[in-house]
This record gives structure tokens, C-alpha cells and sequence, in this order.
């Protein structure tokens, strides 16, 4: 526990801080140490807490971010002030168009010195004012406990995002008087009423075409099985937001309304269904760009809106805006007396182009020099876990696993909505400190990789067993791809020089292995994963393939 207070030693704002930490359930926080909140770092001396010092705040603010994801508890990361806090900004920018929650604690310049161009000052609400749900100052040290409790409960309630809390290296080690911790604020959970049900129940039941879109967080394996049995029983198809694909079962017992994703890498079948549908109701999603593919499709049909808060990043019509939590309004609904009238055909026909989509092609002809990515998702298809968790960042590397890896259980998907590069594999490190039981894959672009790399020096250190995927082309692959269409034959700024990812991995002390054949990552997964330790596995792509090879 965290020193508590005592005539000798009266407890300090920065131990304070931790003591509230505690209270409310946090297990580990993330951070790079800096001299500006020594005195938090001593109150984690003897904490319960788990202290992951990360080798790069952007590290440390994707692992954060990860575990929010992953948990419903906000993550931490405790950064230092200037550059500290630069680092970290990324993690804040996705976790606020990811709407997912955290705590980012940034130490800061003493009080007595600010507005002098002190060291490393900075203007904390200037910077991240902008894209956090809220900015907070610790001025006064009685009141540690208080911030850290409010700071939790904005950053979980509506519509969930990162809360920036300032730490004054002075204030750190004032006394915070005769404060103790204070109770954990409950966090809203609205739920719809039964007029607001019975509304959409009978707009269901005039739609021929109805259209479910789910998203969002803290969906949980009885909202994700009722919603997929009722959506079947009635032959309504479900779309998954971009990369909110664990938010329901893919496949449930053999039957399932699941009908794949939207956004980047989706499949033509999915854009049809949000033209055709003359229903679409979002739950926990607003129709956003990316969803909407830049807002040019699905934007007109009849829509109803299910949101914990408002309707904030959604774009076109709405009929019906309930401000609920949508998997607690799910398991409403399933309850309610509905006779919906969809088209089974149609329903049908979504279900077979999804299953199309969805299955890689056969196994090509050995290729020695080259791994074909569709055969190393038919493989991971066979040999992951029922439950386990996948990450990845941003690049064309992620079309494979988003499109192949189908998801059975929730939290079992980090990757970025924002498209931040880098988040990959310090998403993998949380997860599996988070669930050290579940099977823990990355599939990361070289250049994805390199950009946060360096945490396999943290998953080393603190035996965060996972299995990485290097896909490794030799080019900025995503954006090549732009430039291959815009500008034939002139690829600039694109190409990558690479080193041994395998025996990069072995000096860190974790798994390498390179793999130049598909026909041969099966043994070499078995072999990763054995091992017990982190893994990376090389695999070396023929750098002129793109996507999967097969059309949806």
C-alpha cells in the first residue's frame, strides 16, 4: 500500500494520488520516469500497483490505451513534462477519436516558475486541450484524491476519452493535510426507457431491409451472444464499426447474424448493405467518416442512434436518438416483443457474401523466397485460441488479419481507429500483462513495427509473452499503394532499409525466427509460442503484393 498518513510523515499530494489509485482498482501503470513526479514514483515504491517503465512514452500511452480497451478501467501513463509529454500526445489523439478510456499523469515545472520559459514548460491545456474529454491541473494537494476520482469517472462516463492530469513537481510533495481517499464515483449506465424500445421495435417491424451497426466499447460476451441470437432469429445483418469487431461473436454456435466490418479493408458486400438498408440503427457507433466512407454512403436511410452521450462525430439523419449504453440497451431489447418483417433473402445473401469474403483462398504454390499472408491467417484460424487477443497498428498489413481472424469473444481486439501507427506491438505487451491466460498475437508492417519496437525490451522485462508478426516488404506499404495509383512509376519517400528482425529479437532476449515460406510458419508459430517467451516471427512478403489477392 501506499504510505499512508501518519504524525511523522503526513501523506503527500503525489502519494495521495497512488493511494487513489488503488481505491479504484487500477493494477499497473505505464510511464517513463522523470524528475518532475519523483514523489509519485515513491508512493508506487510500495504499492500493489505494478510500475511498467516503458523504453518510449508512446509506449507507454499505447499500453495505456490498450488496457483501457481491454479492461473498461481507464489505463495510465505517467509521463514527464516537454518532451515527455510530446511523446505521449499520439496515445491521447487515439484514444480520443477512439473514444476509449485514459489517464495520462504528466509531471510538470514547479509553480513559482511558470510563464519564464523554464525547462521543458509547456502549455498543458494548449496542447491537449483539443483532443482530451478534459485537462486538469493539481494546484492544490489537498485535493489529489478528488482529481484522480472525477478524472476516472469523465474519462469512463458518456462518451469514454483520455483525461490529461497535470502534476506541479512542488505540489507533489506538499502534505494533502487531513484528505484521504475518497469513494469511487459510479459511473452512468443509462438505460433506454420502455417507450423509446417499443419505438424501435415497431421500426423494425415496418423495414424490410434493416441494418445493425455496432461499435464501441465495453461489450461484454452476453450483450455480443444476445444481440447475434436475436438478430439471427429475425434475419437482421450485423456490421461491425472499423476495428470494433470483437463487439460481437462472429460465429455463434454455428449460426450468426454477423456480416463483417466497414471502414478501410471492408468488403464490397458490406458498402452495398448500408446503401440498400431502409433501416440502420448504430449501437454504441456513430456514422462517422470512416465508417461512411468519407461520408458518401448510408447516409440517408432511415436511422436510429444509440449513444451513452450525444451524438458527437455521427453525420446524416437520425430518426431516433437514445442515450443509452448500448450493451445494456441490447439486452433491453432482446427482452421486448418484436415481430420484425426483414427480407430473409436479402439476410441470406449478406451472410454468404460475408462468408465468401471472409474465407482466404486456397494455399498457393510454394514460394522459398516469399511468405503469402492469406496462408498465415488460414493457419492462425486453426491454431489461435478460442479467446485469444489481437493487435495491430495501421498499414496494409492489418487487411489481412481484419479481414481473416474471425472474433469470438469480447476484448479481443486492440487496434487503432485513428489509424496511429506504432500501437501494435505496446498493445500486445498490456494484453498480456492484463490477461496473462489468453494467447496474445501481433501482426504488424515493418514499418509499423520499428516505430515502438523497443517495448519487446518492456515485454522481456515483465514476461509479457506474445507472438509478433513482422511482415516485412521493405516499404511504407499503405502509402505506397496511394502512390501507385497517383503517381504510376514514381514511388518517393516510401522505401524502408531493414534489419534482422529475428536476430534483433534474440539480442533483447525474446524468440526470433525468420520465415521465408508460408508453407513453413505453422511449425515456426508452435515453435514461438512454446517458447514462452516474447516472440517475433520474419516474415518476408513479395514486396509488390498490397491486399488479400482474392476480391470480396
Amino acid at each position: 500500500m501506499a504510505n499512508v498518513d501518519s504524525p511523522e510523515r503526513p501523506l503527500s499530494a503525489g502519494h495521495l494520488i497512488v493511494a487513489q489509485l488503488e481505491h479504484e482498482g487500477v493494477r499497473r501503470v505505464y510511464g517513463v520516469p522523470g524528475e518532475s513526479f519523483l514523489d509519485v514514483l515513491d508512493g508506487l515504491h510500495d504499492s500493489p500497483i505494478s510500475t511498467v517503465v516503458t523504453r518510449h512514452e508512446g509506449g507507454a500511452g499505447f499500453m495505456a490505451l490498450a488496457e483501457g480497451r481491454l479492461t473498461g478501467l481507464p489505463g495510465v501513463a505517467m509521463v514527464t513534462r516537454g518532451p515527455g509529454a510530446a511523446n505521449a500526445f499520439i496515445a491521447v489523439h487515439t484514444a480520443y477519436q477512439d473514444a476509449t478510456p485514459m489517464l495520462l499523469f504528466v509531471g510538470l515545472i514547479p509553480v513559482a516558475d511558470r510563464g519564464r520559459e523554464a525547462f521543458q514548460e509547456f502549455d498543458l491545456s494548449g496542447w491537449f486541450g483539443s483532443t482530451a474529454k478534459k485537462v486538469v491541473m493539481l494546484d492544490d494537494p489537498t485535493a489529489a484524491a478528488r482529481v484522480v476520482a472525477e478524472s476516472i469517472h469523465v474519462a469512463r462516463s458518456g462518451r469514454p476519452g483520455p483525461v490529461v492530469i497535470g502534476l506541479p513537481e512542488d505540489v507533489l510533495t506538499r502534505p494533502a493535510g487531513p484528505s484521504r481517499t475518497v469513494q469511487p464515483l459510479a459511473v452512468p449506465r443509462p438505460r433506454a426507457a420502455e417507450a423509446e424500445l417499443k419505438e424501435l421495435v415497431r421500426r423494425f417491424e415496418r423495414a424490410r431491409r434493416p441494418l445493425v451497426v455496432v461499435g464501441g466499447e465495453e461489450w461484454t460476451a452476453e450483450s455480443g451472444q444476445e444481440l447475434m441470437r436475436w438478430a439471427t432469429r429475425h434475419s437482421i445483418p450485423v456490421l461491425a464499426d472499423f476495428r470494433a469487431y470483437d463487439a460481437v461473436p462472429h460465429d455463434l454456435e454455428g449460426v450468426g447474424a454477423y456480416v463483417g466490418s466497414l471502414g478501410y479493408g471492408r468488403g464490397d458486400h458490406a458498402a452495398q448493405l448500408l446503401d440498400e438498408a431502409d433501416l440502420t440503427v448504430f449501437l454504441g457507433a456513430p456514422r462517422g467518416d470512416v465508417l461512411s466512407d468519407g461520408y458518401t454512403r448510408g447516409l440517408d436511410p432511415e436511422t436510429v442512434l444509440v449513444l451513452p452521450g450525444d451524438a458527437q462525430g455521427h453525420c446524416g439523419r437520425i430518426d431516433q436518438f437514445v442515450s443509452a449504453h448500448a450493451p445494456s440497451f441490447v439486452l433491453d431489447l432482446v427482452t421486448t416483443p418484436a415481430a420484425p418483417n426483414a427480407d430473409v433473402a436479402w439476410f441470406r445473401a449478406a451472410r454468404a457474401a460475408h462468408a465468401r469474403f471472409g474465407t482466404p483462398a486456397p494455399e498457393p504454390a510454394a514460394d522459398d523466397a516469399h511468405v503469402d499472408l492469406t496462408a498465415v491467417m488460414s493457419v492462425l484460424r486453426e491454431e489461435l485460441t478460442h479467446d485469444a487477443v489481437i493487435t495491430y497498428g495501421a498499414g496494409n498489413h492489418a487487411l489481412w488479419p481484419a479481414r481473416y481472424l474471425p472474433h469470438r469473444s469480447p476484448a479481443s481486439l486492440v487496434a487503432p481507429r485513428n489509424g496511429a501507427m506504432g500501437m501494435g506491438i505496446p498493445a500486445a505487451v498490456a494484453a498480456a500483462l492484463a490477461f496473462p491466460g489468453r494467447e496474445v498475437v501481433s501482426v504488424a508492417g515493418d514499418g509499423c513495427f520499428l516505430m515502438n519496437g523497443q517495448e519487446l525490451a518492456t515485454a522481456v522485462g515483465y514476461g509479457a509473452a506474445f507472438v509478433a508478426l513482422v511482415v516485412d516488404n521493405g516499404c511504407y506499404a499503405t502509402i505506397r499503394e496511394h502512390q501507385e495509383g497517383a503517381y504510376p512509376g514514381r514511388p518517393s519517400g516510401t522505401q524502408l532499409t531493414n534489419p534482422d528482425f529475428a536476430a534483433w529479437a534474440r539480442s533483447y532476449g525474446a524468440y526470433g525466427e525468420t520465415v521465408t515460406s508460408h508453407r513453413d510458419f505453422r511449425e515456426a508459430f508452435r515453435r514461438a509460442r512454446a517458447s514462452g517467451l516474447p516472440a517475433v516471427l520474419h516474415l518476408i512478403q513479395d514486396p509488390a503484393v498490397r491486399a488479400p489477392a482474392t476480391a470480396g
